[in-house]
């Protein structure tokens, strides 16, 4: 006869199996909670080893540059350098990965101690209470279990916040190069409308620009500072909506976009010159000069105020920029003789701060090169003022963009087409490309990007008859229709902090960055064509041009790829720093080093140098071309090279 089971004996066993489930989710929560404070202890510790030193400099990179300096010919140097920098790049991006995985690491083990929490107590609410427990030593259990708690939720925030702070410390790496948090930025826009009688037009693409060119001729002239500025009225402010699409445009015919190239192809209008590719239609470029013997300079004019931006020229005007703490200026030289015909400056503009932004002495205040479109010139600081000026320097339009947070200075450059100036505005506090109505200043669209801080400048393509801005940053390469601002195609590739505007040719974009990588991209699929990482730009920006592909490190070495392959022909060690980007003028490589130095190649798959030629000063701009001759800004001087 089978026995019954004692219903007492039925609820020990559940109690048993309760105990046992108590305990394993009691030792899942332990270690899970040993485990989150173990990765976020070392996520803290990682935070303040990184907090303790710049990881935009290295040191030791410097030190052997300046050995380099010393030992020119030392070839086992130069390739330790290389060595070295290829090293130090997979180092950051083995810590970048490091550091975000620790942060993924953190948060899972977070979810799993939140469950087993909750699950334990679960099960515990179901054992009976005890017949006797002290209200004190209840009370205390649970003031300590809440401890516990508190202490723990914060080293688990405080690793995860460090996480987030060391990936975005390359963003804002020092508070001394940060701008001044005490510059307010205005929410609203504030524009100033002058009225300059009948000097001011609406742009005329169609029309031959006024100016007659004039030859520049051998003689030389000191420049005459004088002013056509005029007193400035206030303007009315508006407030204007950020949208991607402000107003109907109204699109540009297909004859006028290919009449305005015409114009453009004459002249040197924007960074890199027309569709800023970097590509000059001018011909019979000089080839031999020496700046300091004076052969072959036509003539040298010096430049006011300091700044990094290169010259632009329409006609017979070359325009460029400076500025320091007292005031910022726009300068027209005569391209006849170096004449300085007239100064304009950037004052009395709403919403402009009433102090300078903190910049490092290589951006400076005056970073972003000028562009014109024959009726106006316009210009940008690092203050966020953009202003434009007729061709005799009377001022049409100014206003203030906002500050921009940047820890290095401004130096995105501008660029005009289809009655329009384009400006890539990518700051700390995010990126956004805005499109102002060239006559007025008012916006004709603003379009939010999903970027981080930026220091490259627009590109124009075309691309199946229409134009379009093609921008970088970190970590997208992307393109925007000029009429309407709306994205037409993105690629997420770059990283770092993203100096070098990209390169253009044959339907082919190529981006590229120091520690990150360079990219070609079909600019109609999308697609990645190719990838490569062993030389890599700073601030130079690429060059496509013939099928051909020119690069050039901050470390001297100059490189030619086949564009739609990859493939390396050859490679130049110049053992000079080089900020200015390559070009192509009369069907030949221009390349400038920070000494003066300007190295010229011929275009092919074999590495042919013409000459070097020695300006006599630093500079690291980029050069402008009109037939017959080359107009370099240095240090000191505006030069002007012809035969």
């Amino acid at each position: 006869m089978r026995r019954k089971k004692k219903p007492g004996l039925k609820r020990n066993k559940h109690k048993m199996e309760l105990k046992d489930k108590i305990k394993l989710s009691q030792n899942v929560a332990v270690f899970s909670g040993i485990f989150c404070v173990t990765v976020a202890l070392l996520l803290l510790l990682n935070f303040w080893q990184m907090s303790k030193s710049d990881p935009t400099e290295s040191k030791v990179i410097e030190a052997l540059v300046e050995r380099l300096k010393q030992e020119p010919n030392n070839e086992e140097l130069k390739a330790e350098i290389r060595n070295f920098d290829l090293l130090a790049r997979k180092a950051y991006f083995n810590s970048q990965w490091q550091v975000k995985t620790g942060a993924y690491l953190l948060l899972f083990g977070a979810i799993v101690l939140a469950l087993a929490l909750r699950y334990y107590y679960s099960l515990k609410s179901k054992i009976e209470a005890p017949d006797t427990q002290h209200e004190n030593e209840i009370a205390s259990r649970i003031l300590a279990q809440k401890g516990i708690i508190i202490v723990g939720a914060l080293v688990l925030v405080l690793g995860l916040g460090a996480s987030f702070a060391t990936v975005n410390h390359l963003n804002y790496y020092d508070a001394e190069n940060s701008v001044a948090q005490a510059v307010p930025t205005p929410e609203d826009e504030g524009i100033e409308v002058i009225e300059v009688g009948e000097n001011v037009e609406e742009p005329d693409t169609e029309s031959e620009p006024e100016q007659a060119l004039q030859e520049p001729t051998p003689e030389r002239s000191q420049p005459v500072e004088t002013s056509a500025e005029k007193e400035v009225d206030s303007g009315a402010n508006e407030n204007e909506e950020k949208a991607v699409e402000k107003t109907e445009p109204k699109p540009a015919t297909a004859a006028t976009s290919n009449n305005f190239f015409a114009e453009i192809r004459k002249n040197y209008n924007s960074f890199r010159g027309p569709l800023a590719q970097g590509i000059s239609y001018s011909k019979n470029i000089p080839t031999e000069w020496d700046g300091t013997a004076g052969t072959n300079v036509v003539w040298k004019s010096p430049t006011p105020k300091h700044g990094f931006n290169s010259p632009v020229i329409w006609g017979d005007k070359i325009f460029i920029a400076g500025a320091d703490a007292s005031s910022r200026e726009i300068y027209c030289y005569s391209r006849a003789d170096g004449k300085l015909l007239w100064t304009a400056k950037a004052d009395n503009i709403q919403g402009s701060p009433s102090s300078m932004p903190r910049v490092t002495p290589d951006t400076g205040l005056s970073a972003s090169t000028l562009t014109t479109d024959g009726k106006r010139v316009y210009a940008i600081f690092a203050t966020g003022d953009v202003v434009a000026f007729d061709m005799n320097g009377n001022r049409v339009w100014a206003k203030n963009l906002g500050v921009p947070e940047n820890h290095y200075g401004h130096s995105s450059s501008l660029i005009t087409w289809a009655n329009k100036l384009f400006v890539q505005f990518d700051t700390n506090r995010g990126g956004k490309v805005i499109a102002l109505e060239a006559a007025t200043g008012n916006t004709a669209w603003e379009t939010v990007r999903q970027s981080k801080i930026s220091w490259a400048s627009p590109v124009l393509a075309e691309v199946d008859g229409k134009y379009q801005l093609v921008l970088t940053a970190d970590p997208i390469v992307a393109g925007y229709d000029v009429e309407t601002g709306k994205e037409l195609w993105s690629v997420d590739c770059m990283m770092g902090e993203v100096g070098p505007s990209v390169a253009y040719s044959d339907g082919i974009v190529v981006a590229a960055n120091e520690y990150a990588r360079m990219v070609a991209i079909d600019i109609k699929t999308g697609e990645t064509l190719w990838e490569d990482d062993m030389y890599l730009p700073e601030a130079s920006s690429p060059v496509a041009y013939n099928g051909l592909l020119f690069i050039a490190t901050s470390y001297g070495v100059i490189v030619c790829y086949d564009l739609k392959t990859g493939e390396e022909y050859w490679e130049d060690d110049t053992g000079s720093a080089i900020y200015s980007s390559p070009t192509i003028a009369d069907e030949k490589m221009y390349l400038m080093d920070n000494d003066g130095v300007m190295r010229i190649y011929e275009c092919s798959k074999e590495m042919k140098k013409i000459s070097e030629n020695e300006l006599g000063e630093t500079a690291g701009t980029t050069p402008a071309y009109m037939d017959g001759y080359i107009y370099i800004r240095g240090e000191n001087n505006l030069y002007c090279i012809g035969k």
